[in-house]
């Protein structure tokens, strides 16, 4: 058996035609869900980027014991698991947070890899004397990635575009082979939106102000014109990023792949582009612009092809679905898995395989939704407490928890303080840490964030009208306590939520 997971990182549901949009050119990702089971009802789990990939590699949430990190060495990953039955398993990526300090030991797990440089401030192209911010200039100005982008001559130069050049490389060289996973992630459409002006005319882009490609995190604080227009870079960038999926399906349809292959083509999670009056995420609620994600399955022979499933999943379910795609009992992971395969759905055999979804950001609000409501539950406390980092790895996005880092290393704790290992890890308060980026701090509930919210997203799906339910609050909490205790929770989030 083979299989294939395309994970673009940042792509929102509401800008594709699968899901009912227009706007947004996507043929090939609309050819690859002609051929697949849609999913309707797929939801993120841990929040934003490294968290989601954990969560992927893991078959396990790991939001409510700790933030942005490493795989821990007493996880059990994906591609050790297919590696111990005989499968091969490769990555191609521009996702250059897999090399940052917090990123240890993703890539690794994988038997071969691939980078492509120069995404975001991926130190890549090196100038002692950086360039200046230009005057007219709105949102983010980062001088290494005015390096970066400078070595961008042609579109075959961006790094989403070279991550699918090496993937259908890599493609081409084994697509005879057997037994293997091909894990093709780009980076795009996650902003900077840069890419090629040609794009930008299709789109009929007519924007003159400042140059603006890369928006600040929080609310929108730039003119309507501005937003229009950084909205259809967005929209021209996933534009872009789907013509070179369109590539790769190419070959799959060169080497008659679809007969034999298993295809997943999902994200991380989506990004705010104005709506609520917000830009990008971390410093916002979890609207479902964040939250429900895009999801398809090609199964070999493109059997079920055209099948909507509208039960609730998780990004967790990838890994006990491929783990069944390729004859591996989810017994062989070391621990336990929160994910459920999506086969049993797929093959019509339950109607659900869970009653919520859980998702949110370590140290922020905890968000379960069961299809018909979301539930925002926000901490009990001004001080966001009782709140622990649990970890192995002391290191997050870009920083180690050292001297620098942490106020006070007497109040760190060691021992096996996880319910579901006994490997020691250090507990670190997390009124304990400063961290370099504010936009993930945890240490005090943003103005954002304060305040718990129900929404009936059937009716209200945009989650403009908070609603009062007691009865149906009550459900949710109820719904929540329970996920709590089946994803192996410190009970410290039980009383942080206030749900004892």
């Amino acid at each position: 058996m083979k299989a294939i997971v395309i994970l673009l990182d940042s792509v929102n549901r509401h800008f594709l035609e699968v899901y009912g949009a227009s706007g947004t050119e996507t043929p090939n990702i609309n050819r690859l869900a002609e051929r697949s089971v849609v999913f309707q009802n797929h939801w993120s789990g841990s929040l934003p980027c490294m968290p989601a990939r954990r969560d992927l590699l893991t078959g396990r949430l790991g939001f409510l014991e700790r933030n942005w990190g490493p795989i821990e060495p007493f996880d059990h990953t994906l591609p050790q698991i297919l590696k111990e039955n005989g499968v091969f398993s490769h990555i191609s990526t521009d996702h250059y947070h897999y090399f940052k300090v917090g990123g240890e030991n993703y890539c690794q797990q994988f038997d071969t890899w691939e980078l492509s440089r120069g995404q975001e401030s991926d130190p890549w192209v090196s100038h002692v004397e950086k360039p200046a911010r230009p005057q007219m200039h709105l949102g983010k100005f980062i001088p290494q990635y005015e390096l970066n982008r400078a070595e961008f001559l042609a579109e075959e130069n961006y790094p989403s575009p070279k991550t699918f050049q090496k993937a259908i490389q890599w493609l081409e060289n084994n697509h005879k082979a057997d037994q293997f996973l091909l894990w093709v992630e780009a980076f795009d459409p996650h902003e900077p939106f840069d890419l090629p002006e040609s794009y930008l005319q299709e789109s009929g882009d007519d924007y003159s102000g400042p140059t603006y490609y890369w928006p600040e995190y929080g609310q929108v604080n730039v003119p309507d014109e501005a937003l229009k227009h950084i909205r259809k870079r967005y929209g021209a960038l996933l534009t872009m990023t789907d013509r070179w999926l369109g590539k790769l399906l190419n070959v799959m349809d060169e080497k008659e792949m679809w007969e034999d292959t298993m295809v997943i083509f999902t994200t991380d999670h989506g990004y705010m582009l104005g709506e609520h009056n917000f830009m990008a995420k971390n410093v916002m609620p979890v609207y479902n612009e964040i939250a429900h994600l895009p999801l398809f399955v090609h199964l070999p022979g493109s059997k079920f092809a055209g099948k909507q499933i509208d039960a609730l999943t998780q990004n967790i379910d990838v890994f006990p679905t491929l783990l069944e795609h390729f004859g591996i009992d989810n017994h062989c992971c070391r621990n336990k898995i929160h994910g459920k395969s999506w086969m049993p759905l797929i093959r019509g055999e339950v109607p659900f395989i869970r009653d919520c979804a859980l998702y949110g950001y370590f140290g922020k609000n905890v968000n379960v939704t069961d299809g018909e409501y979301t539930y925002f539950r926000a901490a009990a406390s001004e001080n966001n407490g009782p709140l622990s980092i649990y970890t192995a790895m002391p290191t997050t996005n870009g920083q180690y928890y050292d001297i620098t880092s942490i106020v006070d290393r007497r109040r760190i704790e060691m021992g096996s303080f996880l319910k579901w290992t006994d490997f020691p890890v250090y507990k670190i308060p997390g009124d304990n840490v400063r961290l370099k980026d504010q936009t993930q701090s945890f240490q005090v509930n943003s103005e954002f964030i304060k305040h718990h919210q129900l929404f009936h997203i059937r009716k209200d799906y945009g989650q403009q009208y908070p609603i009062r339910d007691e009865e149906t609050e009550r459900r949710m909490i109820e719904l929540l306590r329970k996920a709590l205790t089946d994803h192996d929770s410190p009970n410290e989030q039980f009383v942080r939520m206030d749900v004892l």
